[in-house]
């Protein structure tokens, strides 16, 4: 069974930091393409980065140079650091396998990330 549990999220200021974490059970990261995307309000959810095999990141352009995703094979787990974040970061963020998300399946309930002075 697919679990998927996000957490890290909260209040930061433009130009500060966060990381977000990822604990996954019933998917192989090792092996799947992992993924984060988040859902602004009163918008759909998009897609912010994937991470595969290689463990080489890939993002949108929105937050190129500022978002890195990363992967702990050993313990399940995918991060996303969030660096420099902006007022448009806001929104909540969510973990998936590329392969469920794109089948709209297995959502976790995501974690709050408000960018606000």
């Amino acid at each position: 069974q697919v679990q998927l549990e996000e957490s890290g999220g909260g209040l930061v200021e433009p130009g500060g930091s966060l990381r977000l974490s990822c604990a996954v059970s019933g998917i192989d990261i090792s092996t799947d393409v992992m993924t984060w995307y988040r859902q602004a309000p009163g918008k759909q959810r998009e897609l912010v980065a994937h991470i595969g095999n290689s463990g080489s990141g890939n993002y949108v352009d929105a937050v190129k140079g500022r978002f890195t995703i990363s992967k702990d094979n050993a313990k399940n787990m995918v991060f996303l650091q969030l660096n420099s974040v902006k007022p448009e970061d806001t929104g909540v963020y969510f973990c998936n396998a590329l392969r469920l998300a794109i089948r709209g399946k297995n959502w976790g309930q995501g974690t709050q990330v408000t960018v606000s002075s």
